[in-house]
């Protein structure tokens, strides 16, 4: 059973994390309003995981997820926040988060990237994965080159590399799953990709979107 640190100020937010994990089968081993506290707490417990609001009181999360690092290097971070702006995402990636989640995912969402992390993978929350991928892959070509990609393509690409699903393309383009699906398949094919994210990678290094 993995081990977990709640740090949160927000008492019914940080009521009903507590729920949500107990149910999914985590123990909650601690919590926290403040990120003081919140460093004692995991100091003390050497939890998996900490989960941690980006806007605490005083000391805030992308500080407290530094500290946890130099104190408490087999805890793993999961940072909650209410934006989606690049400085933030960057700056809890540089300080060690191993998950970044949009506290307007569904409890499912949160819980899965708790999950993830605990087991020592990564998670990006999809609407933020866009700046994940273009922190990886660096800044792209001011002279884009040539796009194989038909401007249909390009515009599903797009979607793909922010993190849509092939449902939400579907729904937003006003097109059937299976046509989204086909340029997908076509998308992979044209840019020599072996999955959605690599064909985002791709696209990004080659300035194609």
């Amino acid at each position: 059973m993995f081990r977990i640190v709640l740090v949160e100020d927000h008492a019914l937010t940080r009521a009903g994390l507590r729920t949500a994990l107990a149910d999914a089968g985590f123990a909650i081993v601690g919590e926290a309003a403040d990120g003081s506290t919140g460093l004692e707490r995991v100091q003390e417990l050497q939890p998996d995981v900490a989960v941690i609001d980006l806007g605490l009181p005083g000391m805030d999360g992308i500080e407290l997820t530094r500290r946890i690092r130099q104190g408490a290097a087999k805890t793993h971070v999961v940072i909650l926040t209410m934006h989606d702006l690049d400085d933030e995402v960057l700056a809890a990636l540089a300080a060690g988060a191993d998950a970044y989640c949009i506290k307007s995912d569904r409890t499912d969402d949160v819980v899965s990237a708790v999950r993830i992390a605990a087991e020592g993978g990564a998670y990006f929350d999809p609407a933020i994965a866009h700046i994940v991928l273009r922190k990886i892959v660096g800044p792209v070509s001011e002279l884009p080159m040539r796009s194989p990609l038909t401007p249909r393509e390009t515009e599903i690409l797009r979607l793909v590399a922010d993190g849509v699903g092939n449902a939400d393309i579907a729904e937003r383009l006003s097109l059937g799953l299976g046509t989204v699906k086909g340029h997908v398949r076509a998308i992979l094919e044209k840019l020599s990709a072996s999955d959605r994210t690599q064909a985002a990678v791709v696209a990004l290094r080659r300035g194609i979107i």
